[in-house]
């Protein structure tokens, strides 16, 4: 017979036991850490989104580099004010205007809604849960400051690029009012074809371009040559006799490291694009992108050396570039393969575009038009060609897809030129006729560091006094 003694024993060590254990899961459940009330994917894409817009906004100071080093020390001033007043006029613009005619609902031409990203938006619901009036970016699960904030860096790499062409004779606030007319009118509607959900992207075979070898790239490329156009060459650029005489920048090591921090900037530019935190499309976007730019780098060297007899430094950082900006249309759905071809055409072809525009006297300073236009278009093209099946069925002409995807890429090419050309046209002439474009002849050989800023970038070595006086 069991004692009560024993009994009440092994009944108190059941109890510490079962007390014991209780306060170990108490314990560990306190210690655990609660649900998180947000979706991990959703913070993830979030950060990645934001990070790339990061680089790409430091794309600015790669431009201002680029642009300085291959231009002379007596316009630094003035090419780097150009470079940091572009962006700010960008934002302000961009927000007030330009994001939602380029993203807003409104029709297959523009948006006519969410501007100062007013309006009605549920970000980050996605497809059919999405209810707001930026539709067309229902198919990214960010919030919306976010979307805007990756859409502005691109708009402001845009108007950027007309800077460079337009180099060492535009004035001043010129090209200020221009860089708004570009934030406003010209690059929003262009984009909302394609970006937007206009007219472009719904065409039976869409037009295609995944980071923007035509909607940032020859947009900004098709509004500098109409400026390069309206403004003329530099004084002493080209002879009666037609003579091209070099005009040689003054830092091409400053040029080297702006293209260094372009390229480092492009694996925000090119990968970003997903707008999500997408393993297999960033790893493909990125490997893309480092060989096109790459390739473009050793193609111009030799196209360099055969044109030239040298293996000239601003063709070869010029190669790298058009690779990149070749590459940045077909980057998500083309193998390392294609991207070498496009890398390698975009090198030659950046060469001779520029020896072309020095021969019709398009006078272009640092290569923007033959960077940024003519491999925007490549790159456009390439898309229709090399398009490898490898994401969301898109497969182009060599790869046994048919022509269609490439007549897509055509009409898109021809009506996005067509558009920038007539609009930035008008722009540039109203500016000329109210304000001037160009700068005095005296201005212009002084240096527009002095003529526009009054002061100089480098005075200890120049032997003259920064200061000016004033009144």
């Amino acid at each position: 017979m069991i004692s009560k003694k024993y009994f009440y024993s092994v009944f108190i060590l059941l109890a510490l036991v079962v007390f014991s254990a209780g306060g170990v899961f108490a314990e560990e459940a306190a210690s655990a850490p609660a649900a998180p009330s947000w979706d991990a994917k959703f913070a993830a894409d979030t950060v990645w989104v934001l990070v790339t817009a990061f680089l790409v906004f430091f794309m600015n100071l790669g431009f201002g580099m680029v642009e300085t080093g291959l231009c002379r020390s007596k316009n630094a001033v003035n090419i780097l004010s150009k470079n940091v007043i572009v962006f700010c006029v960008t934002t302000i613009f961009f927000y007030f205007v330009g994001f939602g005619i380029m993203f807003g609902s409104g029709n297959s031409i523009f948006g006519i809604g969410g501007w100062l990203l007013y309006g009605a938006d549920n970000s980050p619901a996605t497809g059919d849960a999405y209810k707001g009036i930026f539709a067309s970016l229902n198919w990214t699960g960010v919030p919306l400051y976010a979307k805007f904030l990756f859409q502005l860096v691109f708009a402001g790499t845009a108007a950027t690029i007309v800077s460079g062409a337009v180099a060492e004779r535009i004035k001043y606030f010129s090209f200020f009012v221009f860089s708004a007319a570009m934030a406003i009118v010209i690059y929003p509607v262009a984009g909302h074809w394609i970006w937007g959900g206009g007219w472009l992207a719904t065409m039976k075979t869409p037009f295609l371009d995944f980071a923007g070898s035509t909607v940032v790239h020859s947009i900004g490329g098709w509004a500098a040559l109409m400026g390069a156009i309206l403004l003329g060459p530099r004084i002493g650029k080209y002879t009666k006799d037609g003579k091209v005489n070099a005009i040689p920048g003054h830092d091409m090591g400053m040029a080297t490291l702006g293209m260094f921090v372009l390229w480092f900037g492009w694996f925000g530019f090119n990968p970003g694009s997903t707008m999500a935190a997408d393993a297999d499309a960033i790893s493909r976007v990125a490997i893309n992108t480092c060989i096109a730019g790459a390739v473009g780098g050793v193609a111009a060297t030799f196209a360099a050396y055969l044109a030239l007899g040298k293996p000239d430094l601003s063709m070869v950082l010029n190669g790298i570039l058009a690779g990149l900006v070749a590459i940045t249309a077909p980057c998500n759905w083309v193998t390392p393969a294609g991207s070498f071809i496009i890398g390698l055409v975009a090198g030659i072809l950046v060469v001779y575009a520029v020896l072309f525009f020095d021969k019709i006297k398009v006078d272009d300073p640092v290569g923007a038009i033959s960077v940024h236009l003519v491999n925007g278009v490549w790159g456009t093209l390439s898309l229709g060609l090399f398009a490898a099946n490898v994401s969301g069925g898109i497969t182009g002409l060599f790869y046994g897809g048919g022509i269609a995807q490439l007549i897509a890429q055509i009409k898109g090419i021809v009506a996005v030129g067509v558009y920038v050309v007539a609009v930035s046209l008008i722009c540039w002439s109203i500016i000329k006729a109210v304000m001037g474009l160009r700068v005095s002849e005296d201005e212009e050989r002084e240096g527009l560091d002095i003529g526009e800023h009054g002061m100089q970038a480098y005075p200890d070595f120049v032997g003259t006094s920064s200061i000016r006086s004033i009144g």
